[in-house]
């Protein structure tokens, strides 16, 4: 008969003994945000309960946030929360997929009562009227499959996912698109995204969003001006990469608030679908942070308290074609000379 060792059982992470500011720290929120999404989703995490060894609801949340926060591999995600190491990755896929579930009542674009409040938040940052949203597309890094691996590729020779995200004034995401590999221009995302009707619908508002030169100047988008040939469109443009900043400084916390997301903290091992899954995410929870004003301590920032410089511009070779210029011409007539 084979002789098996006996299992080794670690205590599980307990909340209630961490001082607060060690939780911001080590997983991002609060412990009343946290306690009130372990409650959401403990429904779901509750069928992995199944005999007395396992895992509480609280612990998965844990540990999942504190890989979502650090980056760091399963082994050590894994030992700091006091489970073993399949069990943590069984751990991740539950609690994405639970959260997931909820993913419409945490990224929300804004709805019609909203818009008078969005519009003016953004007048505020460059007086541009009716803009409801900045866009812009940021590279999330990742180990691709070796099957058609050239595809996640990026013009920075690394592989990753493109997403395109549309955030607010707040840096509220309120948009997020997550499926298309690196070396798929911010132009096609767009293309074949569900903004385009969301803004469709939005139309007869006369509402705008704000993006840079890679994407086409639309009826409801606007760019830059490439060329600018009077003072008011410099001063438009001025005002253009004003307001349009704020979506740089949304990818830079988000980062810095996760990890996970960062380059620099090493790619993501998983295949794409649960690449995207864990990016989806940690927009959601950086909502949820957002909308609860948790605290993110200067000191925590990987590059020393300057959030937009996490992110650099990715700044696109190709620039899209102009195809209506009238909006742009109109607001630069009307508000720029």
């Amino acid at each position: 008969m084979r002789w098996r060792h006996p299992p080794v059982y670690r205590p599980l992470v307990d909340l209630s003994t961490m001082e607060e500011r060690h939780i911001l720290v080590t997983y991002r929120l609060d412990r009343a945000t946290i306690q009130e999404l372990c409650a959401q989703l403990e429904p779901d995490l509750m069928s992995a309960i199944r005999h007395p060894t396992g895992v509480p609801p609280l612990a998965q949340v844990l540990s999942v946030l504190h890989f979502l926060a650090s980056g760091s591999f399963h082994t050590t995600v894994a030992m700091a929360s006091g489970m073993s190491q399949p069990m943590f990755s069984n751990v991740l896929s539950r609690v994405l997929s639970a959260l997931l579930k909820h993913m419409r009542s945490y990224i929300v674009f804004p709805q019609l009562e909203d818009l008078p409040t969005v519009k003016g938040d953004f007048y505020a940052q460059g007086y541009i009227p009716n803009i409801v949203g900045a866009i812009d597309g940021t590279h999330v890094a990742f180990v691709p499959p070796w099957r058609n691996e050239q595809v996640y590729r990026n013009r920075k020779s690394y592989h990753a996912m493109n997403v395109q995200m549309v955030c607010l004034a707040d840096q509220y995401i309120s948009h997020v698109k997550t499926k298309n590999p690196g070396s798929v221009h911010d132009a096609y995302i767009l293309r074949n995204s569900s903004i385009l009707y969301v803004m469709g619908q939005l139309q007869r508002h006369r509402v705008w969003l704000i993006g840079d030169s890679g994407y086409p100047n639309l009826s409801w988008l606007l760019t830059p001006v490439r060329n600018p040939k009077t003072r008011a469109e410099d001063r438009y443009n001025e005002a253009h990469g004003r307001t349009r900043r704020v979506i740089e400084r949304t990818f830079g916390l988000l980062k810095a608030r996760f990890g996970s997301l960062l380059l620099t903290g090493g790619s993501l091992y998983y295949l794409p679908k649960k690449v995207c899954q864990i990016i989806v995410a940690c927009c959601m929870l950086q909502n949820l942070a957002l909308r609860r004003q948790v605290p993110f301590l200067q000191e925590d920032r990987p590059d020393g308290g300057n959030v937009a410089a996490v992110e650099p511009v990715y700044s696109e070779e190709e620039e899209a074609e102009e195809e209506d210029i009238d909006n742009r011409n109109n607001i630069i007539m009307q508000y720029f000379q």
